[in-house]
C-alpha cells in the first residue's frame, strides 16, 4: 500500500509539473480549471484541467504540438449539441478551435470548422447553390459534421465533401480529399486518429434561390415538429439501426424507444421528450450521470424487447460511474 501511495504521488508530482510547463510555454491561450457545463447543450458537465480555445488554425498548430510533447492527456470540443460531459469533468486539456470564415469559389464552398453548419446551408442557398439542403436544421458546427458525417433525408455530409484541412497530433496540418476519412453512418476514421478538422470544401450544383430556399423552409418545418431545439438537450441521443426495408435505409431508434415505453422513463433530473423518444432532456436538475443512467436504462430495455443494442450518436468526455 505504501509503494502504491509512493507511486500515486509521484505521478502526481510529475503531472502537476506537465500542467505548469504547458501553461507556461502557452501562456495566455490557457485557463486553468475552467467549467465545461457551458460548452453542452446539456448544461451539465465537470471542470477542465486546462482548456483552450483557440481562433486561428496556427494557434491550434501550436497548442497541439504543445500537448503531443508534455504527455498530457487531451481532448477535443465543438459546439457541444452533440456532448455529454461528465460530472467529474475532464482530467487534461480540452481543446475549443472556433475557426470561423466561410469561402465561395465557383461551385464550391469552404466553411471553417467552427462555423455553424446552418451558416454554410445558409451561405450555399444566398450563392443559389443546390446540394445541401438536407443539413437545414442540424446543429452543431461544420468540424463536427464532418468527424460524424452529418446526414438526414438520406443524404450525408461526405455525398457533398470534395476535401478538408485537418491537424494530425502534433499540429501539423494538411489537406485530405474525401476518400481519406472512410466516411461511414454517423462516422469517420477521425474519431480514431482524433485529427482535427480546420476547414471543409464542399461542391454543390448550381440552382434556383427560391427553390433552394423552399426546400430548406419545408426541412425546417418538418423539423421543427419532430426534432424542436428545446434547452437543455442534445437532439437524438441513439443513432438510427441500418435497415434496407426502412425509408432511407434506416429504422428510427425513436420507434424501438416508443415500443418500450421511453417517454414514461426518467433518472433523477434526467427524462425522455414527451413528443420523441430519442431526446433526453436534463429538466434543470440534472446531472450528466442521471442522463447516462437514462441513457443505460433505455438501452437495456430495447435490447431485452427487440435484441438490438443502440449506439450513441451523443459523444461522451470523462469517467462515469
Amino acid at each position: 500500500m505504501l509503494e502504491e501511495s509512493m507511486k500515486s504521488t509521484a505521478s502526481g508530482s510529475c503531472l502537476s509539473i506537465a500542467y505548469a510547463s504547458l501553461c507556461d510555454e502557452l501562456g495566455e491561450i490557457v485557463q486553468r480549471d475552467v467549467s465545461l457545463a457551458p460548452f453542452s447543450s446539456f448544461g451539465v458537465g465537470g471542470s477542465a484541467d486546462i482548456f483552450a480555445r483557440v481562433t486561428t488554425s496556427e494557434t491550434l498548430s501550436r497548442v497541439l504540438a504543445a500537448v503531443a510533447k508534455s504527455g498530457i492527456p487531451w481532448v477535443i470540443i465543438g459546439s457541444g449539441t452533440n456532448l455529454l460531459i461528465s460530472d467529474h469533468g475532464f482530467r487534461g486539456l480540452v481543446v475549443k478551435p472556433e475557426l470561423m470564415g466561410i469561402e465561395l469559389s465557383g461551385n464550391r464552398v469552404k466553411a471553417y470548422a467552427g462555423e455553424d453548419f446552418m451558416s454554410l446551408v445558409k451561405a450555399a442557398t444566398e450563392a443559389s447553390l443546390t446540394g445541401l439542403e438536407f443539413a437545414a436544421g442540424i446543429w452543431g458546427a461544420v468540424g463536427g459534421a464532418v468527424v460524424g458525417n452529418a446526414g438526414a433525408y438520406g443524404a450525408e455530409f461526405c455525398d457533398v465533401m470534395v476535401e478538408a484541412e485537418v491537424a494530425d497530433r502534433k499540429g501539423v496540418i494538411r489537406i485530405e480529399p474525401t476518400s481519406y476519412f472512410d466516411f461511414v453512418y454517423r462516422g469517420s476514421k477521425l474519431k480514431a486518429t482524433r485529427e482535427i478538422v480546420v476547414s471543409a470544401t464542399v461542391e454543390l450544383g448550381p440552382g434556383e434561390r427560391d427553390k433552394i430556399q423552399a426546400r430548406v423552409d419545408e426541412i425546417l418545418a418538418i423539423r421543427a415538429t419532430k426534432h424542436p431545439k428545446i434547452p437543455n438537450s442534445a437532439g437524438s441521443f441513439f443513432k438510427n439501426i441500418p435497415d434496407p426495408t426502412q425509408p432511407y435505409g434506416k429504422l428510427p431508434a425513436g420507434k424501438l424507444l416508443d415500443e418500450v415505453g421511453a417517454k414514461r422513463e426518467t433518472s433523477g433530473g434526467a427524462r425522455v421528450y414527451e413528443k420523441h423518444a430519442n431526446i433526453l432532456i436534463n429538466d434543470g436538475r440534472a446531472t450528466s450521470q442521471d442522463i447516462r443512467d437514462l441513457a443505460d436504462i433505455l438501452k437495456k430495455k430495447v435490447l431485452e424487447k427487440h435484441g438490438v443494442e443502440l449506439q450513441e450518436e451523443v459523444v461522451q468526455i470523462g469517467e462515469f460511474d
